[in-house]
């Protein structure tokens, strides 16, 4: 991920991941976020999980996430729960991947 060495080393790292699952897919990516849920918030650096889905589309998926530093969010990147849950993911949503926003606070 070219964007890691962009990150301030001791800064809190704070993402959007957003997805879209295919038609009649929804309530299969909504389990499998469930559960990945419970093992990122897990997670000692973790500090935000929050999963949403668009109030006006609901195939449309919203995760805003924050780890305490860079090194939190390459732990959280190397788990190989997320590795799973990406290969299942890929199965279950348009987009190729999920489509990440890195955010700065103001």
């Amino acid at each position: 991920m070219d964007i890691l060495n962009k990150l301030p080393a001791n800064e809190p790292v704070s993402l959007i991941a957003e997805f879209t699952a295919r038609v009649g897919k929804a309530e299969e990516v909504a389990e499998l976020l469930a559960g990945l849920a419970t093992d990122v918030r897990a997670e000692p650096g973790n500090v935000v999980f929050d999963t949403y889905r668009r109030f006006d589309a609901r195939q449309k998926f919203v995760v805003y996430e924050i780890y305490k530093d860079r090194a939190a969010f390459e732990a959280h990147i190397s788990a190989e729960y997320g590795a799973v849950f990406n290969a299942k993911l890929r199965t279950l949503i348009e987009e190729p991947n999920s489509v990440l926003t890195f955010l700065s606070a103001v």
